[in-house]
């Protein structure tokens, strides 16, 4: 099963690829090449505003946000899934809506995240922004444990 359905426009555009390779390194584990995705000081919003996962709601900057991003979320999870409804792509952003299935990888339990992610590139290509929108609250309801 692929890690990634499309089921979206997907002419190219500089957005558009960094969203994918953004999901593909994510969904494959390759926390290298993610953060070689990324600008020196990028900011990453996932999601957008104060939750469980950024208390202040500032987000997280630059290679060291990042990679404490990726250490302390995207690590724990065991297998994601991205169903790409629709994208829109103009300018230096991208914006996809989304589900995102995740499997933990501490106990097996799945969470689906109903979401629109915006990308923002440089000239070079690089990400400086990933606003991710959804609502904690909602995706924690869809929460399942293995065996239920």
């Amino acid at each position: 099963m692929n890690a990634i359905t499309w089921d979206a426009p997907d002419s190219d555009h500089p957005a558009r690829r960094a969203a994918r390779a953004s999901m593909n390194a994510s969904a494959e584990g390759r926390k290298d090449d993610w953060l070689d995705l990324f600008s020196p000081d990028a900011l990453i919003e996932d999601p957008v505003g104060p939750s469980f996962l950024d208390p202040s709601g500032n987000g997280h900057r630059g290679r060291e946000g990042a990679e404490a991003f990726w250490d302390n979320f995207i690590s724990t999870v065991a297998d994601f899934r991205f169903a790409i409804a629709d994208s829109f792509a103009n300018g230096p952003c991208c914006a996809n809506v989304a589900t995102i299935t995740t499997t933990m990888a501490a106990d097996g339990s799945r969470l689906t995240i109903d979401c629109v992610l915006i990308y923002k590139v440089d000239e070079a290509g690089k990400i400086t922004s990933l606003r991710a929108h959804w609502e904690p609250d909602r995706a924690l309801s869809t929460l399942t444990k293995p065996g239920t």
